[in-house]
């Protein structure tokens, strides 16, 4: 081999090739210039997430980015929205596989070893071409495929380096980008809810716009290089009983990289894309703290009475801290970020920790607990996001004071239902399941239901629990149902797979760690004896006989709706607070999201060792005071088996 060929051979830096990018743009643009010159800089080679702006000098107002394996021109024209070459840095990261983020985000110095882009002269002017299009003469059109919403948006275009294809997708701008997002202080001035009328489009609608009506840029939400929400999402053409739209993208947190997902569960497609969208966008929302505005970092010691003490919200058993090397006890010397909310009943601002309302994000001495997204929910205004948030925070509580407290529940006689209740039934029928549904009401007056799916012929994948809650009896029944349908055709291959390991966590309830596990180990049919009170036991009553007594506000202002399900906490001594969550990529499509967090409501976590619910005085009480119980439940009262919640 000769030199020239063994130095041909050996993987060249990533600085080197754009070296010669940059110089073969610069002659090129200084004999026929078009537009400003070229700006080249690196993709995949430093972690641009975090470096900051100054170690960055030229990432905002770069044109030009060359990666391993395509070279990126933009961002370009957009008319609406603004972003810069550092926003799509951390967009196009963000993209990345676990094992590329990782090294670039927690790895030590990198060195080269693979195909670094040895760029040929045709492909150096390809670049030139693409770049010279894009910048001299008339605006390209946007490609056909794109919403009308992501046309307005700044472009980029991707020119791959093998096949010199070129496709085009939408930016939209990073709200914490360090080179031209500007930092500002949390303040006590936190969203108040609205003083006129939020007007429902009829009194029984609870939503006041449809998920089809939002002004969704598709395109700039979901593409494979610089997608917010993620690369792609997928049809499940196969599902026999929704129509599922599902994405997901990794965010980091605590723990490292997680694969957040998000879908949407209607009848049709076009619609559970929607759905899948909004949900997305909410968990954008809840896992990191996307505006631009940094925290309170303080010790509890020193806020006082302007703070929420983290253990009202419960806490874990002292043996959790001692063997979990994730965990630090609450220390009220050790200062922590807090973040700004508001009492919804006496309209105070309130310091609230954190971990409490982002539940990704990045740990500071704060994991004294491992929150999850229960409480955060996205509507069209805060008024509406904060109904549906408390609803789910009621929906949850009772739903553990139930199995936790091994109570006994009213069935619902689904035959007297409406048609499209009775046909859901009739669909898991048709998949070898029997729906059963459940009044899970406890101690507040708000409609929640438990759904259960039951295979007739015992095998695996038995139960799917699922539950609802909302302010309307027949709407919290179809929402229960129609929860549980979107487990039914997954939990029998999911037991299937993962059979040893669950038979394990059944003799051993240490190893349910995560989320999945829960849900899962219930289709063990060896688990149907611990789930005997839903599946034996209840008398089956029709619906309008068990909510007879029950009287939603009924008028068309959805603040009456939230003012009722307020009233009906304070009346159990109960305070919500609202978190507001709102992203700037929200606020423009017309979004809200909040956290509502309601200390003493019974949280709901994944993990059997890691459970808060069993240790709070409400698990005991709360049936008692129902009538429910005729005292205050034991530990002998209890079944002290994971919850099955999905």
């Amino acid at each position: 081999m000769t030199a020239t060929a063994a130095a041909a051979a050996r993987p060249v830096p990533l600085a080197a090739a754009a070296a010669r990018l940059r110089e073969h743009l610069r002659r090129r643009w200084t004999a026929q210039p078009h537009g400003s010159e070229p700006r080249v800089v690196t993709l995949g080679d430093i972690d641009a997430l975090a470096a900051p702006a100054a170690a960055q000098p030229h990432r905002r107002d770069a044109t030009v980015h060359l990666s391993a394996t395509a070279v990126l021109i933009g961002p370009y024209t957009g008319a609406a929205g603004r972003g810069c070459g550092h926003c799509l840095a951390i967009r196009w990261q963000r993209l990345r596989t676990r094992s590329e983020r990782d090294a670039l985000e927690v790895g030590e110095q990198m060195t080269p070893v693979g195909p670094w882009p040895q760029l040929t002269a045709y492909q150096l002017d390809a670049v030139w071409d693409l770049h010279r299009a894009i910048h001299a003469g008339p605006p390209l059109p946007p490609p056909p495929s794109w919403d009308r919403h992501s046309t307005p948006l700044p472009r980029v275009s991707q020119l791959d380096l093998n096949s010199l294809c070129v496709r085009s997708y939408p930016l939209l701008a990073e709200p914490r980008c360090p080179s031209c997002a500007v930092p500002q202080p949390d303040t006590p001035d936190s969203p108040m809810l609205a003083p006129e009328p939020r007007l429902k489009p009829h009194p029984d609608t609870y939503r006041l716009r449809t998920p089809g009506s939002y002004p969704l840029p598709e395109a700039a939400l979901v593409n494979p290089v610089c997608g917010a929400l993620g690369a792609g999402t997928q049809l499940t053409i196969t599902s026999p009983t929704t129509a599922p739209v599902t994405g997901s993208v990794f965010i980091r947190g605590y723990g490292g990289l997680l694969d957040v997902s998000f879908s949407g569960q209607a009848s049709g497609y076009d619609a559970s894309r929607s759905l899948a969208y909004l949900e997305g966008l909410e968990r954008y929302a809840g896992t990191h703290r996307r505006r631009n505005v940094t925290p309170v970092i303080a010790a509890y010691a020193d806020l006082g009475a302007a703070a929420l003490h983290p253990d009202a919200c419960g806490s874990y058993p002292d043996a959790v801290y001692d063997s979990d090397p994730i965990l630090r006890r609450f220390d009220p010397q050790r200062p922590i970020p807090w973040v700004w909310g508001r009492n919804l009943h006496t309209g105070q601002p309130v310091l609230v920790p954190r971990r409490l309302c982002f539940y990704s994000s990045p740990a500071a001495g704060d994991t004294f607990l491992l929150s999850s997204s229960s409480g955060c929910a996205t509507g069209s205004c805060l008024e509406e996001a904060a109904l549906f948030g408390l609803l789910e925070l009621i929906e949850r509580d009772a739903f553990l004071l139930a199995w936790y407290g091994n109570l006994t529940l009213p069935r619902i006689d689904l035959d007297g239902c409406p048609p499209a209740v009775r046909a859901m039934a009739d669909r898991a029928e048709l998949q070898g399941y029997r729906l059963y549904a459940f009044d899970n009401r406890i101690d507040l007056d708000v409609p929640v239901v438990t759904s259960l799916a039951v295979r007739h012929d015992g095998g695996p994948g038995l139960l799917s629990f699922a539950a609802a809650a909302h302010v309307d009896p027949q709407q919290a029944v179809a929402a229960a149902l129609a929860e549980a349908l979107t487990y039914i055709p997954h939990q029998p291959a999911t037991v299937r797979r993962r059979r040893p390991e669950l038979e394990r966590m059944a003799d051993d309830y240490s190893l349910v760690r995560r989320l999945p596990d829960h849900s899962a180990l219930f289709g063990l049919p060896r688990m149907a004896v611990h789930a005997e009170s839903y599946l034996h036991g209840g008398e089956t009553l029709p619906a309008g006989q068990l909510f007879a007594g029950y009287r939603a506000p009924g008028t068309r202002d959805l603040r009456d709706d939230l003012h009722h399900v307020l009233d009906l906490l304070r009346a159990q001594g109960l305070e919500a607070i609202m978190v507001d969550q709102t992203t700037p990529e929200q606020e423009t499509l017309g979004l809200s999201s909040v956290c509502m967090i309601v200390p003493g409501l019974l949280p709901i976590d994944f993990g059997w060792i890691r459970q808060r619910a069993p240790h709070l005085p409400r698990l005991r009480a709360a049936p008692a005071a129902a009538g429910l119980a005729d005292a205050e439940l034991t530990d002998a009262d209890l079944r002290l088996v994971p919850h099955p919640f999905p």
